[in-house]
């Protein structure tokens, strides 16, 4: 596996930053549609290839080793004018030339391969860290997140420096890295500038809770985004606390991990969930979902010696890989899909290799090869490995991520590895937390002067609950081999659609304890109980004339403060509910899969469904045909190629009419399905948002073929391998099918805002609950009254609900569930387009459409 990436990549994109595996190309900053700040992470300095320099030499691979590190020192510039993420480049650039020159110098010494190395790749780490260094003139010690790698921070020609923000774990995880630096160089001012930035984030704390923020101002210490979690934003802070100690020695690193660690415990870990808390409220939940990056943990966990966390921790998680093939990006605390994609990340595996190394139980042996016959089934490509666009469909996305060489086979391989394998012992090494190696006698090495432990000058410890030397893991499990089976027994089930969360609370509330709060997924507006608890947590229900309920809570007329405080709490959950719901029921994507030589279904390209002809949701097996270019291109008139077309799947080019009409031409010629190709050059599903091809405002029950609309990018890999190949067949379906070569088992396996700050004292939320709908699959049109921010998002069971801000000190989430309202969607005659719209104007329709865009996009930046 790992062959098949790591060639793919030096073929068809070296020197390139990372490559694009559906595309069988390099991803060249620039040359690209920009995906934001994903993009920061490539600076022309051939980013794959040094990320992976260790992993060869893991793997066995010494002679790729030595090319690769001869083709780094040839090839690679670091002083380009270019604009990248110091966080990225410290731990996969820096850290990769470290990594490499630990393992080269390891090989030297041998005798056998590198005779001729003379630490070329640390002189270039030192260079690279220079230009680094400036990122740090701030007068907190936090550095600003991006630095010009040419120009530095401040000057003209850096085009950076103007940020104010930047995460926890972006300033906190220099400390490896930097310190690595310091001793193998002996200049001390690295590692000097990374302890500033930890000392500074530890002395800006939450002080009551000992929690920290996801976002802070490094200019003023203040904490902008006051969640927090170990999962992204703030994960790998948390890590280099841990392993600064084992790999420096300082007590004050341990003193403070513990501190921290024993607040996550405390108010974040809700095993077997790791939920966001606000740092000044930690009993507050933050959020109802979980981000796929907190994976890591249960490997920090073992590496803490808490053994049983790790295991719970792990076995949810895995249970949601079960169920989705692979981790989400992020999920709901019921284990549905909030975020749905998946780029291939390595945590998991990370921490099933950290499980199995503490335990030795072979369950973890399991995990991991339920992990590589997944992405052999669903990841591989011809070029490569692709990360999944979406987990439910089974779509890809054209990147390869330079960490999934660096991480993912480092990991898996030493899973299954016996010791005796290994070149050398893996044990003298620690992990960053890109998985590059570091070696543990750097420990003793050029050390910087004694430093004052300015932990304890702020915080009283007690030392007796720490522990000072690591578990010995053959006391862990005394007597019982059974004792990590007997952890995950319980959670075996945990991940189905009985929400088993919500079930243990109902049984919680048949006995004779007090009972738990009401949640707003529970809550329903005919019960005459929930109406009661929620005059007592001083929310009161207003009927309106149009049929929807209104609910208000006004804090002073709680029962108790605490009631207030659980009515505040339901309030918020209203509003995530909805903003969760909506993000679930948004517009489906469908499949179109390439399954013919010498694809075999390993492509997957992200298609957008129409609102008329075959609903590939309800036929499962889906429309497989081959492919045929209609003629004319843009199927608006009769088509002159009905021979070429019968029996096949039509490619038809966007534009000049409407969808229905393109369908209804081929449809009549014999085509048993259509696919239309956008006419904008360079679009691509990666940058653009899907969107339900409308019908003509006329009946379309004539239409019974599938139609599917491709961005341009994914159109083109389909024309490109027509003219390659010749005759290839394609599958539409709503989701990718397991990739055999009869393409017949079938993958039947189904498939937020960032909460608000809930200072105020006045929350609304307008219910309406239609008996009608039991399923709550009533359509949804997201729309934007004028003079307000309010976005109709799909809720709970029968309800759609509407969030809108309506003042400063007070929210509102309106669920209201209309079956006539229209998705949202475009036709293809002209930008002026055309909606079946139950008498509603075309410019009303897209008034509120493009004030529902901007919406969107604040909604989107403020999650981000």
């Amino acid at each position: 596996m790992f062959d098949h990436a790591y060639s793919n990549y030096m073929e068809h994109a070296y020197p390139a930053d990372e490559l694009m595996p559906l595309t069988c190309r390099g991803r060249v900053r620039g040359q690209e549609p920009s995906r934001g700040d994903v993009d920061d992470a490539l600076g022309k300095f051939s980013l794959t290839l040094i990320d992976t320099l260790d992993t060869l030499v893991v793997l066995n691979k010494t002679k790729e080793f030595e090319e690769a590190v001869k083709k780094v020192i040839r090839d690679v510039n670091l002083d380009n004018d270019i604009v990248v993420s110091v966080f990225e480049t410290n731990i996969r650039v820096l850290g990769g030339l470290l990594g490499g020159h630990s393992v080269a110098i390891m090989l030297k010494e041998k005798g056998e391969v590198m005779q001729w190395y003379s630490g070329e790749l640390l002189h270039m780490a030192k260079q690279l860290g220079y230009k680094l260094l400036p990122a740090f003139n701030t007068t907190s010690g936090l550095p600003y997140p991006r630095v010009n790698l040419k120009f530095g921070v401040r000057s003209p020609e850096a085009r950076t420096g103007t940020e104010t923000d930047t995460c926890t774990a972006c300033a906190g995880t220099l400390i490896l890295e930097f310190a690595a630096l310091s001793r193998f160089t002996g200049a001390s001012i690295f590692e000097e500038y990374a302890r500033k930035a930890l000392d500074f984030l530890w002395e800006k704390r939450q002080r009551s809770s000992n929690l920290v923020g996801v976002t802070i101002n490094i200019h003023t210490g203040d904490w902008v985004r006051k969640d927090s979690g170990v999962g992204a934003g703030i994960d790998s802070y948390y890590e280099y606390l841990l392993k600064a100690y084992v790999l420096l020695g300082d007590d004050s690193f341990l003193e403070r991990f513990n501190t921290h660690y024993d607040a996550i415990m405390r108010y974040i870990s809700q095993p077997p969930l790791l939920l966001d808390v606000h740092i000044h409220k930690p009993m507050l939940n933050a959020r109802t979902w979980m981000d796929s990056l907190l994976a890591f943990f249960p490997g920090l966990q073992v590496l803490k010696g808490d053994i049983r966390p790790a295991i719970e921790t792990h076995e949810m998680l895995y249970q949601v890989i079960k169920k989705h093939n692979f981790l989400p990006e992020a999920f709901t605390t019921d284990f549905r899909v909030h975020w749905a994609q998946h780029p291939l990340r390595p945590e998991f595996a990370e921490s099933t290799y950290f499980l199995y190394k503490a335990t030795g139980d072979p369950y973890y042996l399991e995990v991991g090869k339920t992990l590589i016959e997944n992405l052999n089934k669903y990841a591989r490509v011809p070029c490569g490995f692709a990360a999944m666009k979406d987990v439910r469909t089974g779509s890809h996305e054209d990147r390869m991520d330079s960490f999934f060489l660096a991480e993912m086979f480092k990991y898996l391989y030493l899973l299954f590895t016996d010791k005796e394998d290994l070149t050398f012992d893996i044990e003298d090494y620690i992990f960053t937390t890109e998985a590059h190696l570091l070696p543990l006698w750097l420990s003793t090495t050029n050390q910087t002067a004694p430093r004052k432990n300015i932990t304890t000058e702020y915080t009283e410890l007690d030392d007796s609950n720490f522990d000072w030397t690591c578990p010995n893991t053959q006391i862990l499990f005394p007597n019982d081999p059974m004792y990590a089976q007997s952890i995950r027994e319980p959670l075996k089930n945990v991940v189905d659609k009985s929400c088993p969360r919500g079930v243990s609370r109902a049984e919680e509330s048949l006995g004779n304890g007090p009972k738990p709060p009401l949640r707003a997924r529970d809550f329903m507006a005919s019960n005459p109980e929930h109406l009661e608890i929620l005059k007592k947590m001083g929310v009161s229900l207003i009927h309106l004339k149009d049929g929807r309920v209104q609910l208000v809570q006004h804090a002073i007329q709680a029962a108790s403060s605490l009631d207030a405080e659980d009515g505040l709490r339901f309030m918020q959950e209203m509003i995530e509910l909805s903003s969760q719901q909506q993000k679930e029921q948004q517009l489906p994507p469908r499949a179109v899969q390439i399954v013919s030589h010498p694809f075999f279904g390993r492509v997957v390209l992200t298609a957008g469904p129409a609102q008329f002809g075959m609903d590939l949701s309800k036929h499962k097996s889906g429309t497989r045909g081959y492919v045929a270019v209609s003629k004319p291109y843009n199927g608006c008139s009769e088509i002159t190629n009905p021979e070429t077309l019968k029996e096949k799947i039509a490619l038809m080019q966007r534009g000049q009419c409407m969808f229905a009409e393109k369908a209804r031409n081929i449809q009549k010629a014999g085509a048993i399905g259509g696919i239309v190709i956008d006419d904008n050059e360079g679009s691509s599903s990666d940058t653009a948002p899907l969107f339900q091809m409308a019908g003509d405002g006329k009946n379309t029950d004539d239409i019974t073929i599938p139609m599917l609309f491709l961005f341009n990018k994914e159109g083109s890999i389909i024309l490109d391998a027509i003219q390659e190949y010749e005759a290839v067949e394609v599958l539409l379906s709503d989701k990718a099918k397991d990739r055999d070569l009869e393409m017949e088992s079938m993958d039947q396996k189904s498939s937020d805002n960032d909460s608000h700050n809930q200072r105020s004292e006045e929350i609304s939320a307008d219910l309406n609950l239609n008996p009608h709908d039991p399923e709550g699959e009533g359509g949804l049109n997201s729309h934007t009254e004028l003079g307000s921010n309010s976005i109709s998002l799909p809720s709970q069971g029968s309800c759609i609900a509407k969030l809108q801000e309506t003042s400063s000190n007070s929210h509102m989430s309106e669920l209201d569930n209309n079956p006539e309202e229209q998705s949202k969607t475009e036709t293809d005659s002209s930008p002026s387009n055309s909606w079946d719209n139950k008498g509603q104007s075309v410019e009303s329709i897209l008034a509120d459409w493009n004030e529902d865009i901007e919406a969107f996009e604040m909604m989107e930046k403020d999650e981000l």
